[in-house]
């Protein structure tokens, strides 16, 4: 928002500075006055919504006291005029008792205390991980929030495409790091918000890592990755020997997510809420082309990726046989290299980076409004969260931007078989004569939708890492079921979606 000041006398200008001075923050918007010039200069201001009210008041009262002419010659230059304090968030909802409160919600979080509130809210450490579309807007709110100590984890750099909509990007910062880039950027603009950046993977860092924050606020950009950290902060959550779960263990997830003109946000509260496993069967699998078409008749870019994504690289075996990861730099520039080649050959246009990306991890086109509005309805739920001041989602927010500005809020139930926050322990039943092959491939295209299980029974039946025990344990792939288990036999399994020491336990039952 840009709100032009007209020229003041210097008496006006202390005036006003007198009148808007009271419980100024270092983060806070400034309206900054080029007094030096006979004629007003205008100048843009960054001011929150909670403020936009009461500051046009203020600046409409400063606009009536305003001289022109004789008096340009006693004014005093570059005049800083911080905006109004009332009527924000600090001085209102965090001040002032509430018949919403926290403890009122089918989700309560704690007693609110207008009196420590404020505190509580600024000595928290949050999580913010991802710096893209969702990133930049959650970090710039939670700043303008109060919340004095955030990290920031994203291991991508910034692309030229990012500019549209990522706001704390500019175009010197291309080839950067997001996480670094985005943190600068806050720190200047609000210098008493402290944010430290890590470039990397979220699978990069340990459990003490994650153990630090108070809450986590997610801005994935793929399921993947999301069921990861949903594994992850379900394992720290320790429970009781009655089954219930330690509150000091919990970390609040506050997970957002856009699709288009569409998205959600949703709070995740391990072992008590569902989590993001309950809700899979709510995400379509990645949209796939015929195998046919792909391999003898290609007729647009998508198909010349989805070939050397599906069929170069299980024959190549790049980087030591290593699983195609959509989140690798290495890996996605060698699939978008051997699809340039194979769209060379068919003189198929349109093969770029960003699009391999958007293949490979079935990324859809970013609109920057929903991201705002969503990473605003994320940014809330943290401060709901983290100081008690108002009703906690419960649990999922959804936005249908396409159908106009309109939203609905429901609670999303657990499942009971739930392989992460339930029961890890699953009955399979097989044929004895189907291989070890096809019961893996049950697995991921089931409605576990594993991504490339290890497999260990009594004997090694299947391990995907390293390389070389994948090789001795490849043969075993092409067994009958009943040579390998028998009926009856517990099957410990794991795989690249869940962290850490999350298995699960299949107990297999011959047909």
């Amino acid at each position: 928002l840009s709100i032009i000041i007209h020229y003041q006398p210097t008496d006006t200008i202390r005036r006003h500075i007198l009148m808007t001075t009271d419980e100024v923050p270092t983060i806070a918007p400034t309206i900054v006055v080029d007094s030096a010039s006979p004629r007003f200069s205008p100048t843009a201001a960054i001011v929150s919504a909670a403020d936009l009210d009461q500051s046009s008041r203020v600046h409409k009262r400063a606009r009536k006291e305003t001289t022109m002419g004789a008096d340009a010659a006693t004014t005093t230059p570059h005049v800083v005029l911080p905006h109004n304090r009332r009527g924000t968030l600090h001085s209102t909802i965090l001040r002032r008792p509430s018949p919403f409160s926290s403890e009122t919600c089918e989700l309560a979080m704690g007693e609110f205390d207008p009196s420590t509130a404020a505190s509580v809210l600024s000595s928290a450490k949050v999580l913010v991980i991802g710096a893209g579309g969702l990133g930049c807007e959650t970090l710039k709110d939670l700043a303008l929030s109060g919340i004095k100590d955030v990290h920031v984890v994203d291991m991508d750099t910034i692309d030229v495409t990012n500019l549209n909509r990522q706001f704390l990007f500019r175009m010197a910062d291309v080839g950067s790091s997001k996480a670094e880039v985005a943190a600068k950027f806050i720190r200047a603009r609000c210098p008493s918000v402290i944010v430290t950046p890590h470039h990397g993977k979220i699978q990069d860092f340990d459990k003490s890592f994650y153990r630090q924050f108070s809450l986590i606020v997610s801005g994935l950009d793929n399921i993947d990755a999301r069921r990861w950290l949903n594994s992850l902060v379900v394992g720290l959550a320790e429970v009781d020997e009655d089954g219930f779960p330690d509150p000091d263990t919990m970390i609040p997830v506050v997970d957002g997510g856009t699709e288009g003109l569409a998205g959600q946000s949703r709070v995740i509260l391990p072992r008590m809420t569902s989590c993001y496993e309950c809700a899979l069967d709510s995400f379509p699998p990645a949209r796939g082309f015929p195998m046919c078409t792909i391999a003898q008749t290609p007729r647009m870019p998508e198909h010349c990726v989805s070939y050397a994504m599906m069929v170069q690289w299980p024959k190549a075996r790049p980087f030591s046989g290593e699983a195609l990861d959509g989140d690798s730099p290495e890996h996605m520039k060698w699939v978008h290299k051997k699809a340039a080649e194979r769209a060379a050959f068919f003189n198929i246009p349109g093969v770029t980076y960003s699009l391999t990306l958007g293949v490979v991890k079935n990324i859809i086109p970013a609109v920057a409004s929903t991201n705002a509005i969503v990473s605003a309805s994320c940014a809330l739920e943290a401060v709901k969260m983290l100081s008690f001041c108002s009703q906690t989602l419960d649990n999922w927010m959804s936005y249908a931007g396409a159908e106009g500005l309109y939203s609905r809020t429901f609670s999303y139930g657990r499942k009971d078989d739930c392989p992460v926050c339930q029961s890890p322990r699953r009955t399979v039943t097989v044929d004895p004569a189907s291989t070890l092959k096809e019961m893996i491939a049950g697995l991921k295209e089931g409605d576990l939708r594993l991504k490339d299980p290890s497999i260990v029974g009594q004997i090694t039946l299947y391990m995907r890492a390293p390389a070389s025990l994948e090789a001795a344990t490849r043969p075993n792939l092409a067994e009958r079921m009943d040579k390998l288990v028998i009926d009856g036999e517990e099957l410990t399994v794991t795989d690249p979606t869940y962290a850490g020491e999350t298995t699960l336990a299949l107990i297999v039952c011959f047909k």
